[in-house]
This record gives structure tokens, sequence and C-alpha cells, in this order.
């Protein structure tokens, strides 16, 4: 632990993190590294935070990429003792994975505050932290690192997957998901606060500058691709209404996901879809 005190903090995950950076006139709860960017930027619109709280644990796209991602970590990174999510939002995947793994010790660092406030109610036993990552305070620390949609709000996503190289352990991983096919670009990526959709190839250039060993890259979600298309051509003034799904569509959409699954889970590869699934090594 490089970067952090000895006293350690995972001992009390709702004591915040005694680093130089630390702002408790901002948070008495979070450790707070970016003290300007903890209530407003302009990477995500944090009024879709309460949609999200609500929405996400019975929405079929959260439900299904959850599993996936818990299957991924089982896979590649069975022994990893702790785990760090970069842009953990309302929690929902760190609750996930906590619940799956009990023993692991999971931090969950997000840039807004306002996030991380429902992120405590999700998993109060988390270490939850607001940081920049382009700022990252952490070297060597971590098992395994995950960022989940995240990587497309930032400008600098190079920066960012270098100082998340520099946060995992000697043959750390990464476990990545980013919104691919520039051609799918619609007013929602604007209202998002998009900066890319990426390419495969795009992404492992990135990856690879960045120090990264890249193991496997698939897309995913490419069964409802159809169906994503046809969703982003509906104009709309508030993205939180594409969430917005029957009880009997969400649940054919999750059964179709697990089909795809199943693909993927035999180490088939997909070529195209709406995400791009990457899990690397340092």
């Amino acid at each position: 632990m490089k970067q952090l005190s000895q006293d350690n903090p995972h001992k009390n995950p709702k004591r915040p993190y005694s680093v130089s950076g630390y702002h408790p006139e901002i948070s008495a709860r979070f450790s707070v590294f970016a003290p300007e960017l903890a209530i407003q930027n302009e990477g995500f619109d944090k009024s879709l935070f309460e949609t999200l709280y609500k929405i996400e644990p019975i929405h079929f796209w959260f439900k299904s990429r959850n599993k996936l991602l818990i299957q991924c970590l089982k896979k590649y990174f069975p022994a990893a003792r702790n785990y760090c999510e970069i842009g953990c939002g309302t929690g929902n995947v760190l609750e996930a994975i906590s619940a799956d793994n009990p023993r692991m010790d999971v931090t969950g660092s997000e840039i807004y505050l306002s996030a991380l406030y429902y992120a405590v109610k999700r998993v109060p036993h988390a270490n939850l932290i607001q940081a920049d990552i382009c700022r990252f305070p952490f070297e060597s620390e971590f098992d395994v690192i995950g960022s989940f949609d995240v990587l497309e709000h930032i400008d600098d996503d190079t920066l960012a997957l270098q100082n998340i190289h520099k946060a995992l352990r000697d043959n750390g991983g990464l476990i990545l998901t980013v919104p691919q096919h520039k051609r799918l670009w619609s007013t929602y990526d604007d209202m998002a606060c998009h900066k890319r959709r990426y390419s495969n190839r795009e992404l492992r250039r990135k990856l690879k500058k960045a120090g990264f060993k890249i193991i496997r890259m698939t897309s995913f979600m490419t069964f409802l691709l159809p169906v994503m298309v046809a969703s982003r051509l509906k104009k709309t003034s508030d993205p939180s209404t594409l969430l917005n799904i029957s009880r009997a569509m969400n649940s054919i959409f999750y059964k179709i996901n697990q089909a795809e699954q199943v693909l993927i889970n035999q180490n088939i590869n997909l070529p195209f879809g709406g995400s791009l699934l990457c899990i690397a090594k340092k």
C-alpha cells in the first residue's frame, strides 16, 4: 500500500482513507480527493442517480450485465482478495460483486458525492471514496479493478487507463465495459455526456498503450442490438425514459441475454453488439 497510511482503512469501512488530499469539510463520511469535482462536473447528469437507484435492481440490462461481470470475476480472477470499482455510481455492481464474494474487500470510487450517498445504502460495509480517475491516489493496491460504462465519459481515457494500471498489483486484473460502435451514436449519448463510443481496435490500442495485456475481448448485448438501434431512433429530451420498459418485455429481454451469455461463457467471442467487454492483466 504505497500511497495509503499504515493505518488500514479496511478495518473500519466507514472511516475515510487517511491519505493526503482527504477533505473532511466537504464530507466527513467519504474520503474526497477531487473536491472541485465532487459536486459539479460535466461528466454525467447526476439527476439520473435517483432513477438508476430505483431501476437498476430490476432492469434487464443492469441485471444481465451484473451476472456477466460476476462470472468474469470468478473465471479470470478467482484468487482476488480485494476489488475496486471505478465509477461505482449508486453501487449496483458493487453490491452484486460483494454479495457473491462476501470475503472480498471491496472499494467503490465515484466522482460524484451524490452517487456515493446512494451507494452507501446498498453496500454500507464497502470502502467508498470520491476521486477523479485522472488523479487516482493509489499505486499497487488492488487485485482487480472494474470500470463499467465509465471510460466513455472521460476526456483523457488513456490517462485513466494508465492510472488504473498503476493502481493494480503485479498481475492484477481489469474488467472493463464500454459502449460500442460509433454508428450507434444518438441523442442518448449526447444527453449522457459521452465523449465517444469505442471500436474493438481503438480499445485494444489504448489498453496496450497503458501497459495492459489483453486476455479477452468480446461484444455483448448482441442479440438485442436491433432493439437498441430502434430505441435510439426515438426522440426524447429525457434519457431516463429510454429505461422504461414493460414488465413482460423486461423478462423476455433478460432471458435473451442469458442465452447470449451461454455463448460468452463458452469462450465464444461475439463480433458485434451494443457494448464491449474486455478482460486484461497488468
